[in-house]
């Protein structure tokens, strides 16, 4: 078994770090800091059929991961595949005067409700983090979306460089290994 320390790696290094484990060894110990670098190492491994032993060590984490016995196929937890991503990189909607835009997008996150063909995910950057944190206008609405089966994700540099991680309030965090993957795997791309 392969032991990695990921301690103090600036994300998305520890979900690379991973990946490229996972793609020699078997089963691997991973070290990892409390928080976001422990989620997104165990949701990554979870979504490829991995499983995943997570155990407290001191102030971080070391988490056992065993890949899959049948690595040919994508895994059964992997559901990126024929996504439709919305990608969501400001608080506001379009050009022009701030207040109209900040407008145009709350009444597109509460339309969503209404349509019949939801996103399976919604990715949050930039600015756009805003609206997944506390404060937001439309926290209830991202709330229900999440209840109907959309996945909302916030990018963790994103959330540390505005400071506000410990404001979080709809969905999880996510890293730039992650989103890449979900741009690059999806059957329909939606830019905001």
């Amino acid at each position: 078994m392969k032991t990695i320390d990921c301690r103090n790696q600036p994300c998305p290094a520890p979900v690379i770090n991973v990946r490229k484990a996972l793609q020699e060894f078997a089963e691997i110990r991973v070290m990892l800091d409390d928080g976001a670098p422990r989620e997104n190492v165990s949701r990554f491994s979870r979504n490829r059929g991995c499983r995943v032993a997570e155990e407290r060590d001191g102030s971080g984490w070391v988490l056992t991961i065993t890949a899959p016995a049948d690595t040919s196929s994508p895994a059964a937890g992997d559901d990126r595949q024929g996504r439709r991503v919305v990608m969501i990189t400001s608080d506001r909607l379009g050009e022009g005067p701030e207040e109209l835009g900040r407008l145009l997008m709350k009444n597109f996150i509460h339309t969503l409700l209404e349509t019949g063909e939801l996103p399976g995910r919604m990715l949050f950057l930039n600015s756009g983090v805003f609206l997944t944190c506390e404060g937001s206008d439309v926290l209830e609405a991202l709330e229900k979306l999440q209840g109907m089966g959309v996945e909302i994700f916030s990018c963790g540099l994103c959330l540390d460089f505005f400071t506000i991680k410990d404001k979080l309030r709809a969905g999880t965090t996510t890293n730039m290994l992650a989103i890449a993957e979900d741009l690059l795997s999806a059957d329909l791309l939606i830019k905001l």
